[in-house]
């Protein structure tokens, strides 16, 4: 039994994932984090910890395994208590136990858990499809400071001569204004001609119209049959994520591709971060789309994830 797996999907939705007679998996949300140094953008995540005094069962993670592989609750709880001996035999051998996604938990030298987790995978599924990213540094106050200092060494000067083109220039510039309020009045004329010629072309077809309707007379006997569609619209607060997309365009894509491939896939809106979120389905129970999950993440995305939502 995948024990660890079943833990990682519990870890998604719960912040506290218990291990009868072992320890409980807990999860804190922390913010997004800007490095100064290096300009390292990080998206806001869920920290991992582990506390081995959190050893009672509270049934979440057996009532989880007995819906996936279609169990007795009774049965599931004894194959957690046949893992959780095996796994503390190989802590007392001194091995080290390795949980995909969440960690890694070994006994230091004075017989007490230390727990390393694992950074490859983000519980938080707000933040589903943010990565970390490094910004380069802005330096616009830096050619502030450049351009000041060239302008204090090399002052702007006019010589005499070019004091004399001014009037010129001057005389230029009315005559510049002078042809522009010139064409302005001319395409002002220009324009109401045409616009009133438009109108009295509209009106007349018009009253042609008018004369061509009261002409006619519409006589329909038999009318025709009503028509029917029947148009199934997917219901249900269970969505199964196939990804999330800042680019519409390739949201379209991905629908188009799962679609092809069978599945009921659509858009279910863009969440917080403007991203717009690909569903293979959506389902009435939770029962019947955790069902799915473990199928879609056998065969074809391992990424995959359930998300409860109620849709609007």
């Amino acid at each position: 039994m995948q024990l660890e797996t079943y833990i990682s999907d519990l870890l998604y939705r719960y912040e506290c994932v218990t291990v009868p007679e072992f320890g409980a998996f807990l999860t804190q949300r922390v913010p997004a984090v800007i490095n100064d140094t290096t300009n390292a953008f990080y998206p806001p995540k869920k920290n991992l910890s582990f506390n081995e005094q959190i050893q009672k069962n509270d049934g979440l993670l057996a009532n989880y395994i007995a819906d996936v592989e279609k169990i007795p609750f009774e049965e599931a709880n004894e194959k957690i208590q046949k893992r959780v001996k095996i796994l503390k035999s190989l802590l007392t051998q001194g091995e080290t136990l390795t949980f995909n996604n969440i960690g890694e938990i070994v006994f230091n030298s004075e017989g007490k858990i230390l727990f390393e987790p694992s950074y490859h995978l983000n519980y938080l599924t707000d933040a589903f499809g943010l990565a970390q990213f490094v910004s380069p540094a802005i330096t616009r106050e830096l050619y502030k400071e450049t351009a000041q200092t060239i302008e204090k060494e090399i002052p702007v000067v006019f010589s005499p001569e070019k004091r004399r083109l001014i009037p010129y220039f001057r005389y230029a510039a009315v005559a510049v204004i002078a042809l522009t309020l010139g064409g302005y009045v001319a395409s002002n004329y220009y324009v109401n001609q045409i616009e009133t010629h438009n109108q009295l072309a509209q009106k007349e077809a018009f009253q042609q119209l008018d004369n061509k309707i009261q002409q006619a007379t519409f006589v329909i006997e038999n009318p025709l049959p009503a028509v029917t569609f029947n148009v199934t619209k997917q219901s249900g607060n269970y969505h199964i994520v196939a990804g999330a997309f800042r680019v519409e365009a390739n949201c379209d894509k991905k629908i188009n591709q799962l679609k092809a491939e069978g599945f009921k896939a659509r858009k279910i809106g863009v969440n917080k971060y403007g991203l717009h979120e690909v569903v293979y389905a959506s389902y009435e129970t939770g029962q019947e789309a955790l069902v799915e999950l473990h199928k879609i993440r056998k065969t074809s995305n391992k990424d995959a994830w359930l998300l409860v939502k109620e849709l609007d």
